[in-house]
């Protein structure tokens, strides 16, 4: 089966970029891997490992790419995008991997020329680790990708989100597109605020003055260790994040403080039948994320780990 793109360009040679680009070189999803890097010991890596053709600038990579993944932290987006249109030829697609698209979508367009296509994307996939060497080919397979192309477009338009949905189909993903203002709201809910909530409980413990640092890592319960997963993720990444998704993540917060607060209350008050009632709620959700394929109800989550070392 022929390439969707004959050579594609990624800008950031880390998780999601070197598993891109992993991942369109394993399945055929694009003839040939354009790649560049602003950390020079990143891109010289990327080179070393074999994740694509290493050029020198932004616009070397681009320039006869079909479609530009741009993969650097939301904040660097606009820069990013500026100086990889001002080099894209005519119809070719530019999209990225950012977790917020609303603030995203709205810098792409302000950069892009005449007939280069801004269709903004969000895989949803990754790990806590990053780098060129984090990616592997397998990172999109079975997972979300949210695309969020115009409400219209003309036919040539139309027919570039195809072939963007098409491409990241080939990866392994299921692909949904939505409008960038749902998508932010959604993400809000699912992924920044526990990200928001991890950071916070993490550094909590840590600075707590009743409870000592070594006492809260030589006892870590399974349930500290998520979070601490969770909050080992990049910090620039994240920073980024909240600052570009303001908005939906104070509404989302706002809910979850009503929501604490309740517990709170129901907590001081010995209210055992509220706090039976929302963990059986929250229970119940877990069991719809595992019968939706999205995690396994295998003992300890699927984790190969040795309880007792």
């Amino acid at each position: 089966m022929s390439a969707v793109f004959e050579r594609i360009a990624i800008i950031g040679a880390g998780l999601i970029g070197g598993s891109i680009a992993r991942g369109a070189m394993e399945k055929g999803a694009a003839g040939a891997v354009s790649i560049f890097d602003m950390d020079a010991a990143s891109l010289k890596r990327a080179g070393e490992i074999g994740l694509g053709d290493v050029r020198a600038t932004i616009a070397d990579a681009v320039r006869d790419a079909d479609a530009v993944f741009l993969c650097v932290p939301v904040g660097a987006m606009g820069q990013t995008g500026r100086d990889s249109a001002a080099a894209m030829k005519a119809g070719a697609i530019l999209t990225d991997v950012g977790s917020v698209k609303g603030s995203v979508a709205k810098e792409l367009h302000a950069a892009a020329k005449p007939g280069v296509h801004i269709i903004p994307g969000h895989p949803i996939a990754g790990t806590e680790k990053s780098g060129p060497d984090a990616g592997f080919g397998a990172l999109f397979e079975g997972r979300w990708c949210i695309i969020t192309p115009d409400g219209g477009g003309d036919a040539e338009y139309r027919a570039a989100t195809d072939r963007l949905a098409a491409f990241w189909e080939k990866l392994g993903s299921k692909v949904e597109r939505m409008d960038a203002q749902r998508h932010d709201l959604v993400l809000a809910v699912t992924s920044h605020l526990p990200h928001l909530i991890a950071y916070n409980i993490v550094a909590t413990a840590y600075d707590m003055e009743s409870v000592t640092e070594g006492e809260v890592v030589k006892f870590s319960a399974a349930g500290f260790r998520d979070f601490t997963r969770i909050a080992a993720s990049d910090p620039t990444m994240w920073r980024d994040v909240f600052l570009n998704n303001k908005e939906a993540v104070l509404e989302v917060l706002g809910r979850f403080d009503d929501d604490l607060t309740a517990l709170r209350k129901a907590i001081r008050n010995s209210d055992g039948k509220t706090l039976f009632d929302v963990f059986t709620h929250a229970r119940g959700i877990r069991r719809s994320i595992i019968d939706a394929g999205q995690d396994t109800a295998a003992p300890n989550f699927g984790r190969d780990i040795d309880e007792k070392k």
